[in-house]
C-alpha cells in the first residue's frame, strides 16, 4: 500500500511542471512579477502591460501544452501571422482625432523628425552584427509603436520577434519615465513656457476626406504597409461616422490578446540570451534618440515662426498615442500652469503613427522580407 502510494507520488510529480522547471523559467517568471507590480502597483498602462506580464508567466509553465491547438495557439498565430496589428491599427484609428494635424500641417515634419530613432537604432545594430533585416525590425521600436514593430519584426526577423514586441510595448509603456528628462535636458525653461495658440477649428468635410486620401496616397506609395495605414485609416472613417462605441469591445479584446500573445514570446529559451540583451538597450537608444529628434526639430520650427511652436511637442512625434502627446502636456504645464499643449501634441502624435508605418513600408521596399 506504501509503495503503490509513494509511485502514485512519484507519477504526479514526473508529469508535473516542477519536475521541468529550469532556472531560466524561474528568472522570466520572476522578470513576469516584476511587470505585473509596475502595471498594476505602479500604473504603467495596466491594460498592456498587465497581459504581457501574465503571458510571460505563461510562457514559463514547463509542459503548458499550448504547442497544442486551443486558444492560446490561436494567439500565437494571431501574433506570428500579422493578424492583430492590423486590428490594433483599426482601434487606434478609431479613437484617435486627426484634427490637430489637419489644423496645423506642418507638426507632420516634427512627427517625421521623431523617426530619426528608428534609424539611429537601425544603425546601431548592424555595427553590433546583426543583419540588415534583423537591424530593421530592431531599429523599428524608436518608433514607439507596438503593432507596427510585431508586424515588421514577424517579416523581418521572426526569431526576435518576442525581444522586439516586449522591447516595444515596454517602452511605450514608460513613456512617462523616459521622455521628461530628454525633454528637460535640449529645451530651456523659456522654450517650455511657451504658450501656442487655439488651433482653428476643422470641418467635416475634411476630417473625412483626409484618411481617405491618405490611405490612397500613402499605400500606393509603400504597397507593404496597406494593411497597416489601411485599418488606421478606415477606424478613423468609423470615429467621423459615429461608430465608435461598436468598436470599444473588439479593440479591448485584441488588445488584451495581442499584450497576451507577447508575453508568450517571453520563453527563457527564446528570451534568455545575449541578443536580447542588446536589442532592450539598442530599443531605448531608439526611444531616446527619436524623442531628442522631435525636440530639436521643435526647436528649430520655434525658431523659424519666431517663437510660436513650444519645442516639447516634438516629443509626441513618437507614435506612442496618446501617451506621449499626455506627456508633452504633463511637463509644458509645470513650466507654466497656463500652458495647455495637448491638442497640439496630437499633431505630431497622430504624424508620428503615420510615420513609423511609412518608415516600416520603407524598409520592406527597400530590404525585403526575410525568406521563409
Amino acid at each position: 500500500m506504501f509503495e503503490a502510494f509513494i509511485v502514485a507520488l512519484a507519477s504526479v510529480w514526473a508529469d508535473s511542471g516542477f519536475s521541468a522547471l529550469t532556472s531560466g523559467n524561474v528568472i522570466m517568471i520572476g522578470v513576469g512579477l516584476v511587470l505585473l507590480y509596475m502595471a498594476i502597483g505602479k500604473g504603467f498602462e495596466p491594460l498592456l502591460l498587465s497581459p504581457i506580464a501574465f503571458g510571460c508567466i505563461l510562457a514559463n509553465i514547463p509542459k503548458n501544452g499550448f504547442e497544442q491547438p486551443g486558444v492560446m495557439s490561436v494567439i500565437m498565430y494571431g501574433i506570428h501571422h500579422e493578424v492583430f496589428p492590423p486590428l490594433i491599427f483599426l482601434g487606434v484609428g478609431a479613437m484617435t482625432d486627426f484634427g490637430p494635424l489637419i489644423a496645423n500641417p506642418k507638426t507632420l515634419l516634427l512627427g517625421a523628425a521623431a523617426q530619426i530613432g528608428v534609424f539611429v537604432s537601425l544603425m546601431g545594430a548592424m555595427a553590433l552584427g546583426f543583419t540588415v533585416q534583423e537591424a530593421s525590425a530592431i531599429g523599428i521600436i524608436g518608433g514607439a509603436d507596438g503593432p507596427t514593430a510585431i508586424y515588421l519584426a514577424a517579416k523581418m526577423a521572426p526569431h526576435l520577434l518576442g525581444a522586439i514586441a516586449v522591447a516595444a510595448y515596454s517602452y511605450m509603456s514608460l513613456v512617462p519615465l523616459i521622455q521628461p528628462p530628454v525633454m528637460k535636458l535640449f529645451t530651456t525653461e523659456r522654450e517650455r513656457k511657451i504658450v501656442m495658440e487655439q488651433l482653428r477649428p476643422v470641418s467635416k468635410f475634411e476630417k473625412v476626406v483626409f484618411p481617405i486620401m491618405c490611405t490612397i496616397v500613402i499605400s500606393l506609395l509603400l504597397p507593404p504597409v496597406t494593411a497597416l495605414i489601411g485599418m488606421l485609416m478606415l477606424g478613423n472613417l468609423f470615429k467621423e461616422a459615429g461608430c465608435l462605441d461598436r468598436l470599444n469591445a473588439l479593440m479591448n479584446t485584441v488588445t488584451i490578446m495581442l499584450a497576451t500573445g507577447t508575453g508568450l514570446t517571453m520563453s527563457a529559451e527564446a528570451f534568455l540570451n545575449y541578443q536580447t540583451i542588446l536589442i532592450i538597450c539598442l530599443g531605448l537608444v531608439a526611444f531616446a534618440a527619436g524623442t531628442w529628434g522631435g525636440v530639436v526639430f521643435g526647436k528649430i520650427m520655434c525658431m523659424v515662426d519666431g517663437g510660436k511652436t513650444n519645442p516639447l511637442i516634438g516629443s509626441a512625434g513618437v507614435s506612442a498615442v496618446p501617451m506621449a502627446a499626455r506627456v508633452s502636456q504633463i511637463v509644458g504645464q509645470k513650466a507654466n500652469p497656463a500652458n495647455f499643449l495637448l491638442m497640439h501634441a496630437m499633431g505630431p502624435n497622430v504624424a508620428g503613427v503615420i510615420g513609423t508605418a511609412v518608415a516600416a513600408g520603407t524598409m520592406l521596399a527597400m530590404i525585403g522580407p526575410v525568406a521563409k
